[in-house]
């Protein structure tokens, strides 16, 4: 008599995760691939902050930091008290974005400080107040949360860099009003970051709402679909990028650190003029460091959908989001400290775009040993 087959242990287990996959698979479920390398114990910590549009899962963070990677910032180590949700792409998934939550609650509840001590983050990433607009919590009330969280914050790091979106549109068909309650909240988010700002810890603004419909970026009205997602990671890399440019100021051997040279510049844009489906732009680099830079970098995302096509006084690549970066041409990089250089573009724009628009930022570089 023959005796019946025994299947290992381990082939035990694995038929069992396969039928676990092949029942979680119909409810739209998956196992997210994990980034293969840990972070460098030195890696600049990015804390994503918000919401469910940060967090569920949030997949705008998985396009970034591939993004990041790729543009070779590789000692970089997202962190939050979360683990990641999906996406389907490796990536480091940690975060602080919490489905539901209300910024003026976690201000009111002393939320955020046990947050920061178990990550330590050295930027902050934050898209959040979804959920106070949509309960009709006046701006005033959402941004002292605001300012309430940035102390919280340089509590925990003096020299925390803070990022802050504009929060993208937002129209639920259980609120008319909201649509225009993001839009009056997002006037006042630049307002609010200009007195709040310090050079040591600076407070950038970062425009996440121009550009982005609610009815072609997002599967609810409120929470970004793969489009969506695609516009957001394109408007958090330049200014994200810059920040990690200026370097951590707790190394020595960054720019921004003890010895090193800090190399902060502004970028300004302007419409110069305007045709149907196209308009000249200039963009102004200005250095407001104390010291010369040798040289620039400026980022330039156009909103409505414009892409650069011509470019004098410097040099231009462009990514396929259509996002353009701008390098000095070598003779208009020097710049003494106050000093400014300007270059001009093209750019085409549908014919819906409206008025040009571009957010841009810059990082200058140190003048060598």
């Amino acid at each position: 008599m023959h005796g019946t087959p025994h299947s290992s242990p381990h082939l035990r287990v694995m038929s069992v995760l396969g039928l676990l996959a092949a029942l979680l698979l119909p409810l739209g479920m998956t196992f997210a691939p994990r980034a293969s390398a840990a972070p460098a114990a030195d890696a600049v910590r990015v804390m994503p902050l918000g919401d469910s549009i940060t967090g569920s899962p949030g997949c705008w963070r998985a396009l970034l930091w591939n993004r990041l990677v790729n543009s070779g910032y590789k000692d970089i180590d997202f962190v939050g008290t979360l683990p990641p949700q999906g996406c389907g792409q490796a990536h480091d998934g940690d975060n602080e974005g919490h489905g539901g939550e209300l910024v003026t609650n976690v201000a009111d509840q002393n939320l955020l400080p046990g947050r920061l001590s178990s990550t330590r983050p050295d930027i902050v990433v934050m898209h959040f107040g979804t959920n106070d607009v949509w309960s009709s919590i006046a701006p005033d009330r959402i941004l002292a949360a605001y300012t309430k969280l940035v102390g919280q914050m340089r509590a925990s790091n003096p020299d925390m860099r803070i990022l802050v979106a504009q929060l993208i549109p937002m129209n639920p068909s259980t609120c008319a009003a909201c649509a225009q309650r993001v839009v009056d909240f997002n006037a006042r988010v630049p307002g609010w970051a200009r007195a709040t700002g310090t050079e040591r810890s600076p407070v950038s603004v970062v425009d996440q709402w121009t550009g982005f419909s609610t009815a072609t970026d997002t599967y609810d009205g409120v929470h970004p679909n793969a489009s969506g997602d695609a516009k957001i990671a394109a408007r958090w890399f330049p200014a994200l990028a810059a920040a990690l440019d200026a370097g951590v100021p707790q190394d020595p051997d960054d720019p921004g650190g003890p010895g090193g040279d800090p190399t902060a510049c502004t970028a300004r844009f302007r419409a110069v003029s305007v045709w149907q489906g196209g308009y000249q732009g200039e963009v102004t680099v200005t250095n407001t460091s104390g010291s010369a830079v040798q040289g620039w970098t400026a980022t330039v995302v156009p909103a409505g959908g414009a892409r650069l096509t011509q470019l004098w006084n410097g040099s231009l690549t462009t990514a396929a989001d259509g996002t353009a970066t701008v390098t000095d041409a070598a003779w208009n990089g020097a710049l003494a400290p106050g000093a400014s250089a300007t270059f001009g573009f093209v750019a085409t724009a549908p014919a819906t775009a409206g008025t040009p628009a571009a957010t841009v930022t810059c990082a200058g570089k140190a003048p060598a040993g």
